[in-house]
């Protein structure tokens, strides 16, 4: 579903954000990225999601280059970053309309995902209230809904479980999980490493830039917790 082939970005000086990345993420993945802060995850996740443009190596979107077909790429993902960045003069459900208006969501399928997801997320009741009037929190969820109604094959995610209270984030998890079983892929950076260990099939770990493991959850992690693996390998050069 996500392919990533000697991804490489740099920066003003010639100072690489991310050095020769390659990295796959197949249907039904949970794929956590993990790092230390300035290790390279949002500038990957950025590129994956064809924000961020890029002159080496090659990203793909379920076969798609996003260099040659950006606008099909982006139709096949959802992303959310770490702070939505959401229209505040618009109402929750007319920024769902807008969205599902984006991505040709049929009124049908709209009305039942948008009751659907904004229930799960205690939402419902605020969608006719003015964004701007929305706590740090209420914005995620609506981030969050926005993304799953058109139903993405790729949804990616920048620290998707901050600004979320519990019962939130055990509602993402669950959802996370419904939408891999039924074919999609999940790729996401996250500090919250036992949540990476319980909820993640595929792990990453990317450090200056370069990744130095990955493969599944139980041959990254052997014998030991992922947290006590991360602080290994990113306090040994």
């Amino acid at each position: 579903m996500l392919t990533i082939r000697h991804f490489t970005k740099s920066y003003k000086g010639g100072k690489k954000a991310v050095n020769d990345l390659n990295l796959v993420v197949e249907r039904g993945d949970i794929y956590g990225f993990i790092g230390h802060n300035g290790a390279g995850k949002t500038t990957t996740i950025r590129a994956v999601v064809g924000v961020l443009d890029f002159e080496e190596g090659e990203i793909e979107i379920d076969g798609i280059s996003m260099k040659k077909d950006p606008l099909a790429c982006k139709s096949r993902i959802a992303y959310i970053p770490d702070n939505p960045d959401l229209y505040e003069h618009l109402t929750g459900i007319q920024y769902l309309n807008f969205i599902g208006d984006l991505f040709s969501v049929s009124k049908a399928d709209r009305e039942r995902l948008i009751r659907q997801y904004s229930d799960a997320f205690q939402m419902t009741v605020h969608l006719g209230d003015m964004i701007s009037s929305y706590s740090h929190g209420m914005k995620q969820k609506l981030a969050i809904i926005s993304a799953l109604i058109h139903k993405p094959k790729l949804l990616v995610l920048d620290e998707p479980f901050v600004g979320l209270d519990p019962k939130a984030a055990h509602m993402l998890k669950t959802i996370m999980a419904e939408l891999c079983n039924e074919g999609s892929a999940i790729f996401f950076s996250t500090h919250v490493l036992d949540t990476a260990e319980k909820l993640c099939n595929k792990i990453a770990i990317i450090k200056g830039g370069q990744l130095i493991a990955h493969g599944k959850t139980e041959e990254v992690k052997g014998k030991n917790s992922l947290e006590d693996v991360f602080m290994e390998l990113i306090d040994n050069d």
